[in-house]
């Protein structure tokens, strides 16, 4: 491919200096394999950040060409036009004129087009090319083209748009060596001055320079795929759609919620093994004991050293890291539909079902997921493009019953609900289960159905999206996903989660109890005031001191709550099923039939783990929306376990 247009650039030294070296920003339509060409390029020298005060990732690699130059490689967000629509669009625009605070503009535009859909990318393009920087075109999917028979000019086209253009197939290990080879000859091109045009063609001109280039390099026999058309007959059927979808749906369901399990348990194991083997090396017989004297391995084994490592530090750390399997099977479906081109259809099909509660189709997956855990699903949202709807599907997403309430119903359901048949085919406990179930979708729905209505913007957002040709995601892209997601979630996350459980140990551990002590330690720490101090506020809904102390280490996990009231009834239990089966006599004997509805209904609502929270306030950048999400969540649970306790109360179960 030649390079007859004459091209300005900076010089770039070979070196392996990313603040000098020439920055190429990767810059194009959503789905035209911007980011295929990203990992094609850079490989595993990839950072992943935060733009400065947004949300937005920023995506940055070094490109080691053969030649032995060094390019700073930016992939920057996925935009339609330079007039942004979304925040994305803003930093991409912002990012590529220079304007954005803290980023040096870049020195060379790496415009992706996608062959086989050049009608809508190339005009976005020509949007780009007014901003008068240096330019190369490069044309991707070309073998996807010529399987369909699409021939493209690729010499007129660069004729005609006065800028080189390359043809590349990122999903190729070589796919992108004539790119690399443009990118060596424009570094040692001479500088030549490029002024933007003081105002932006119309869209109407954009359109219709689009059109003429059509015409004039592109011959293609029809404008979709015949196997697109023929998947879509099927998987965009109003009724055959939605079932299919129901299936892909069951099946990301099952695999978040059951194949994590082996791979949770196993953090679990491992996070145990590591704390008992601390603790035997602290203790007064453990191999230090011909190390250090008796006083310090006193001080080592009975002090606070100890458990703070234990019980704090490792337990704290095993706690953030049993998520991630979660993390990675989600995101593995996330990224293999969406690069599978299927996810758009699903939102499409979507869309309209859910604008009525004021949310669009892009909000189905993060909710769904969020069933397992609310994390993952919170972290799904970065899919959906509008900040109005990506904000309120954040919001409601801790509505979804994750699966570390389970735990807390089964004991409830379990010591207060008959095991009875209804109708001699339904189990009256299942029924239950189910009722907490809907009784969360139904208030998320209904959450984000008075979010729509006293937001100040009222205007409806229509759901814009490309429906990009399918094909089979290439594992190269699908792993750098996966590295990428584990890295964010333990570096943004775990840095909170584990501060709070610290502060939380310490409120559970401090102060311990006095000699003679008769009851629990928890009754004397911290913790336990707090909890008799809550007695009066809880009172109204049927909670006694025990339940209040228990909701406290709750808040670092839901299922907690179970050994937590073990602690609190003084019994000693292995693990949370052991004490479930300790508690089940003596909470039935001391609860009302009212205080365990009660609290069923508040782990509905009930304000979510710290970890939750924590990635509500990494999501959206503002310990406002954390506020926000905490309050009414509060606020709903109380209300709703007053409601529940009073009527049970008036209705003889108290």
């Amino acid at each position: 491919m030649s390079a007859a247009a004459p091209v300005a650039s900076a010089v770039a030294a070979p070196h392996d200096d990313t603040a000098q070296a020439m920055r190429v920003a990767l810059v194009g339509n959503p789905n035209c394999g911007k980011t295929a060409l990203f990992n094609l390029l850079t490989g595993s020298r990839q950072k992943v950040a935060n733009y400065a005060g947004v949300t937005v990732e920023r995506k940055e690699g070094r490109l080691h060409a053969p030649s032995g130059r060094h390019y700073a490689v930016l992939d920057l967000p996925g935009a339609y036009s330079l007039s942004a629509a979304s925040l994305d669009e803003a930093v991409t625009r912002d990012v590529l004129r220079g304007f954005y605070p803290g980023e040096r503009a870049p020195d060379v535009l790496l415009c992706v087009v996608d062959a086989t859909n050049l009608r809508l990318h190339l005009r976005f393009a020509l949007e780009l090319r007014e901003l008068g920087r240096p330019m190369v075109i490069a044309v991707n999917m070309m073998d996807a083209a010529k399987r369909r028979g699409i021939d493209i000019d690729l010499v007129a086209l660069e004729r005609e748009l006065g800028v080189p253009v390359v043809p590349t197939v990122a999903v190729k290990r070589h796919g992108a060596r004539d790119l690399v080879a443009m990118l060596d000859r424009i570094a040692v091109a001479p500088r030549e001055p490029h002024e933007p045009r003081a105002h932006l063609p119309e869209g109407a001109d954009l359109h219709a320079e689009t059109r003429r280039l059509l015409e004039l390099t592109v011959s293609m026999p029809t404008r979709t795929a015949k196997i697109d058309d023929a998947l879509d007959r099927w998987l965009l059927h109003p009724v055959l759609g939605l079932l299919s979808l129901a299936l892909v749906m069951f099946l990301i369901f099952q695999a978040v919620y059951a194949w994590a399990t082996p791979l949770m348990d196993a953090i679990e194991a491992g996070t145990a093994w590591v704390g008992g083997s601390v603790n035997t090396l602290m203790s007064m017989d453990g191999p230090l004991r011909g190390w250090l004297s008796q006083d310090t391995l006193r001080s080592l084994s009975e002090g606070p050293v100890r458990s703070l490592l234990v019980d704090g530090i490792i337990a704290g750390l095993g706690g953030v890291i049993v998520f991630l399997p979660q993390i990675l099977i989600l995101f593995a479906f996330i990224l293999a539909l969406e690069e599978s081109g299927y996810l758009p259809r699903a939102a499409f099909l979507l869309d309209r079902m859910m604008a009525g509660a004021g949310l669009s189709g892009r909000s189905f997956i993060p909710l769904l997921s969020s069933f397992a855990c609310a994390i993952p699903g919170i972290m799904a949202t970065r899919s959906i493009q509008d900040p109005r709807d990506r904000l309120a599907t954040i919001i409601v997403a801790p509505l979804m019953t994750c699966s570390a309430r389970l735990p807390v119903y089964a004991l409830l359901i379990g010591a207060f609900i008959p095991q009875q048949k209804i109708w001699g085919v339904l189990n009256l406990q299942g029924l239950v289960l189910f009722g907490l179930y809907m009784a969360g979708i139904l208030s998320a729905l209904v959450v984000s159905w008075v979010m729509k209505k006293w937001r100040r913007d009222k205007s409806e957002h229509a759901l814009l999206l490309e429906l990009p040709s399918y094909r089979i995601p290439h594992p190269r892209d699908l792993l750098i996903g996966l590295w990428e997601r584990a890295w964010i979630f333990l570096r943004r996350v775990g840095g909170i989660i584990l501060s709070l459980t610290v502060l939380l140990w310490f409120l559970l551990s401090f102060p311990g109890p006095p000699d003679g002590a008769t009851m629990p330690a928890i009754d004397y720490s911290f913790a336990g005031r707090i909890g008799h101090a809550l007695t009066a506020v809880f009172a109204p809904i049927g909670f006694n001191w025990q339940i209040c102390i228990a909701l406290i280490p709750g808040l670092a996990a839901r299922e907690v709550a179970v050994s937590s009231l073990a602690t609190v009834y003084a019994l000693s239990a292995a693990d949370d099923d052991a004490a479930a089966q300790a508690l089940t006599p003596i909470i039935t004997d001391s609860w009302s039939l009212a205080t365990a509805l009660s609290l069923l209904v508040w782990f509905i609502y009930a304000p979510q783990c710290i970890s939750t929270l924590a990635t509500i306030k990494r999501e959206t950048g503002s310990w406002k929306q954390v506020a926000i999400s905490a309050g009414y969540l509060f606020a709903l649970a109380y209300l709703a376990s007053l409601l529940t306790y009073q009527v049970a109360v008036a209705l003889g179960a108290g």
